[in-house]
């Protein structure tokens, strides 16, 4: 269904280029549902409501948004010129191509069991020495995928152990653990004794202008409040170095990036050089030659900016769902559970975006997406999550800014709910090893152990309740 916001007037729309936010006045809300990000809310529930623009995306904006949704989803080519670049290794052939419908594809961790066989395996692979140092011939990325006539970086294998647990009721569910072995080595073999791997799998491209508009300083200041010794909760803001400038990180699965990351994107997700990452992601390694031998420069720039911009608007202009079946009786009393159980000191339910909006990376603003009242359901900061749980936990030992490896950045839950409907799977947390709801917040340790210990002790139809409260996000 489409988007039923009204946006006053054509001549406010206007006035809204001065950096104007709009108003939430005078938005139409249908019966059962709700507000999720102001005047970026969409009250879609197709398998396209995560790859819908915003009501307020017109004009020569729209027209940058369709170029922008195509360049996302369009396969790149191994050839030069338009729609090439891609590879000599790369982790897949297009945005979409790991983030259907801008959300994420079904992992190869359940599908494939390892590097996938159709040109993508839509998960990263992250790799360092047991002291924290990148390896000289590989990088921080693992590259398991080629084009013809090019030896892909290496192969993941995934083992999963499982094991069976039981709430106090006497409810069973069950953990999978996901062990990696890297096989298929370009270069020298690098000994597991020397090795950290992990995995990431996509995360879901919803809400991402709102994201880059929040208010930093409500995020330092919620990093200040957020000191719960009750509930052993105390969140941290991570800061990173981008672009030679000290940042709040915002983005990625640690909190990691202050930008949405397309020009990193396109370099080392696809290997399609640009203005930000010139050089290919294999600069001195043989696979450079073998592209060579293939044909290819590379000599030139294989996207431009201005493209890799219509990319990030695109992104930034996508709506948010709306929630849905907020009348029901039982998502009524999940939503209960959710704050008796203390999950909204960090899924902290209401933000706000700045006045003045986002700016997309070549400079183009977006002042729709200030000033806004938004439920993303995170608190975007860093939790320890817990390394015991089957001897790790969520702890991958990687480190990222001032993130440690059992740190991990609260998830917006903006959206999930229709993860299903979107991308014809439940898989959740960093590398897609929970396999629903329940898997994922059973997974919860460290800083999380106490509300995960009051969702285990609640009445199977209370967890039920709270369940069914997360899908109508």
């Amino acid at each position: 269904m489409k988007n039923f916001l009204i946006l006053f007037s054509f001549a406010l729309i206007l006035s809204s280029c001065d950096d104007e936010g709009l108003d939430i006045t005078g938005v139409e809300v249908p019966s059962g549902y709700a507000l999720s990000a102001g005047t970026s809310t969409v009250f879609m529930n197709s398998s396209k409501a995560y790859d819908q623009e915003a009501d307020w995306v017109s004009g020569t904006y729209l027209s940058r948004f369709k170029r922008g949704d195509r360049l996302y989803d369009d396969a790149r080519t191994s050839g030069n010129g338009y729609g090439g670049g891609l590879g000599p290794v790369y982790a897949g052939y297009s945005c979409g191509s790991c983030h259907r419908n801008a959300g994420r594809t079904k992992p190869a961790i359940w599908s494939e069991g390892g590097s996938g066989q159709y040109g993508f395996s839509s998960m990263l692979i992250y790799i360092t020495r047991k002291n924290g140092a990148f390896f000289s011939d590989y990088g921080r990325v693992v590259h398991d995928q080629a084009i013809y006539g090019v030896d892909a970086e290496g192969k993941v294998k995934i083992d999963i152990d499982y094991q069976k647990f039981s709430f106090p009721d006497g409810e069973e569910y069950e953990l999978a653990l996901p062990k990696y072995t890297i096989t298929n080595w370009y270069a020298d073999s690098i000994p597991a004794s020397d090795l950290f791997c992990t995995v990431r799998i996509p995360l879901r491209h919803v809400g991402m202008g709102q994201i880059m508009a929040i208010d930093p300083a409500e995020i330092e200041a919620l990093a200040v409040r957020s000191n719960y010794p009750e509930w052993g909760i105390s969140g941290k803001a991570n800061y990173i170095v981008e672009r030679g400038k000290k940042q709040l990180g915002l983005g990625g699965n640690k909190a990691q990036h202050a930008d949405l990351t397309v020009e990193l994107g396109f370099s080392s997700d696809m290997g399609v050089t640009n203005s930000r990452f010139p050089e290919e992601i294999c600069e001195g390694q043989k696979q450079q030659e073998q592209g060579s031998v293939m044909g290819l420069s590379y000599k030139q720039l294989e996207v431009s900016t201005e493209d890799m911009e219509c990319v990030d608007l695109y992104m930034q202009s996508l709506g948010v769902p709306a929630r849905r079946n907020v009348n029901d009786p039982q998502v009524i009393h999940g939503e209960q559970m959710f704050y008796n159980s203390g999950c909204h000191l960090c899924h902290v339910t209401t933000l706000h975006t700045k006045p003045t909006g986002s700016v997309c990376l070549n400079g183009t603003r977006l002042p729709w997406t200030g000033g806004q009242t938004i439920h993303p359901y995170s608190d975007f900061l860093l939790h320890d999550m817990g390394s015991e749980i089957m001897g790790a936990g969520l702890n991958d030992n990687y480190v990222s800014g001032l993130a440690r490896g059992n740190e991990w950045r609260t998830t917006p839950l903006w959206g999930i709910g229709l993860q299903e409907k979107v991308n014809g799977h439940t898989c959740f947390l960093h590398d897609g090893r929970a396999r629903n709801f329940v898997e994922a917040i059973m997974w919860h340790g460290g800083e999380a152990e106490a509300s995960k210990n009051k969702f285990a002790n609640l009445q199977k139809s209370d967890r039920e309740a709270l369940v069914a409260f997360l899908q109508s996000l």
